[in-house]
């Protein structure tokens, strides 16, 4: 199916299905997934979820793919089969603020994910994914099961990892949780280099201290108003 297909969708739906498009791209194109493992998911209005389909590899992704669902999972749009991760993205669609979701197979995260419950504190962006992500425990993907552990793990968080399994991070659009997904996999492969060093550990945030890294956060991107305590950006 060509691009110009798309025309047989209102507007909203054929920008976000390129958007996904190209966020499902962006997770191979920087390591996060490797085949068809990973996917991606943007809602639209209010009861339509956009998902990525099952089997196809990103590089081939295009109109021809659109794959729509109901916040209940019945289909709306297109005839190619959905995620088989459609009742993880569907349970955090319907349980958080979530307006797009990324789910991938990150190799740092993902090690991680076997050795801890929780991804000890080790940078002040942590505070930026709500506080210490969680690890969900192991179920069997594509299952009810896993859907549940996730939503727990992501209580209070905008991220979790998947025992053995991978990532989930969601956003208020598509690249708020990319850039979640990738700043989850960056801590990951941090703590994993800080605590690699014989006879030593890493240091850890305290809680005081990623209050203030998420007091701080608040304002990022923001210009500062009078008495606002802000202090230098992430990048300072």
């Amino acid at each position: 199916m060509r691009d110009t297909e798309l025309t047989s969708v209102p507007d909203e739906t054929a920008r976000a299905w390129r958007w996904l498009v190209a966020t499902a791209r962006r997770t191979a194109e920087d390591g996060l997934v490797v085949g068809t493992s990973g996917n991606v998911s943007v809602r639209v209005g209010e009861d339509l979820v956009l998902v990525t389909p099952s089997g196809v590899p990103y590089d081939r992704l295009g109109p021809g793919h659109l794959v729509g669902v109901g916040l209940d999972g019945r289909r709306r749009l297109g005839t190619a089969e959905p995620t088989s991760e459609l009742p993880l993205h569907l349970a955090v669609h319907r349980a958080t603020g979530a307006r797009a979701v990324v789910h991938t197979h990150a190799v740092h995260a993902t090690a991680v994910s076997t050795l801890v419950d929780e991804l000890p504190p080790v940078h002040y962006m942590t505070a930026a994914l709500g506080g210490p992500v969680r690890v969900a425990p192991y179920a069997a993907y594509g299952t009810p099961e896993l859907a549940g552990a996730t939503l727990a793990a992501l209580r209070d968080r905008t991220a979790c990892l998947l025992r053995n399994h991978g990532t989930v991070a969601y956003g208020d659009d598509l690249d708020q949780a990319l850039e979640r997904t990738a700043q989850l996999e960056w801590m990951c492969r941090l703590w994993l280099l800080a605590s690699s060093l014989p006879g030593r550990s890493p240091t850890l945030l305290t809680p005081a201290q990623l209050d203030e890294a998420a007091r701080r956060l608040r304002h990022y991107g923001r210009p500062a108003a009078a008495g606002d305590d802000a202090g230098p950006t992430p990048e300072g």
